[in-house]
């Protein structure tokens, strides 16, 4: 059996910039430097879902944490939540190691910083109940694809624990 059992869980946009609010999108595809390191770690991936795109669509104008805040938006991410919820608990009960949540700093759904995204928010709340504490790392607002980003990636290596 070549299975490492470990695996992160990562924001939908970090493999797929293509759902990214338009003026912000900060990669062609995905953040390849970053996944790659993932992939070279040989550490399988659970991608979160994207509320904002299904929420508002493809064509949606930048939008503030306040303004998604709403119990709708709310019960959009506990709904695309089940599935991701589901599958830590199945790895966990096989004992495969949940290394924490790849997040983006200030989105207004996926932040990991002081004040969390409202997916975060609920993903947390879902991980509480079940009793499971993961720990977060965000990729910094500065953070564009092909661009030297040596602090980010030291703090990834030890997220990942190379």
């Amino acid at each position: 059996m070549h299975r490492r059992k470990k695996i992160i869980i990562l924001s939908h946009c970090i493999l797929n910039q293509n759902s990214v609010v338009h003026p912000l999108a900060r990669a062609k595809g995905a953040y390849t430097a970053i996944v790659q390191k993932i992939l070279n770690e040989e550490i399988g991936m659970i991608q979160l879902p994207c509320p904002e795109l299904l929420h508002l669509g493809e064509d949606r104008p930048p939008t503030t944490k306040k303004d998604y805040d709403t119990p709708e938006f709310r019960q959009l991410c506990n709904t695309l939540l089940q599935n991701p919820m589901l599958q830590i608990k199945e790895y966990q009960r096989n004992g495969y190691e949940i290394l924490g949540i790849l997040g983006i700093n200030e989105s207004p759904t996926c932040s990991l910083l002081k004040e969390r995204g409202i997916l975060m928010e609920e993903f947390e709340a879902a991980l509480t109940d079940a009793e499971i504490i993961l720990p977060v790392l965000g990729v910094p607002t500065d953070y564009l694809e092909g661009i030297e980003h040596e602090s980010f990636f030291a703090e990834l290596d030890d997220f990942l624990q190379v």
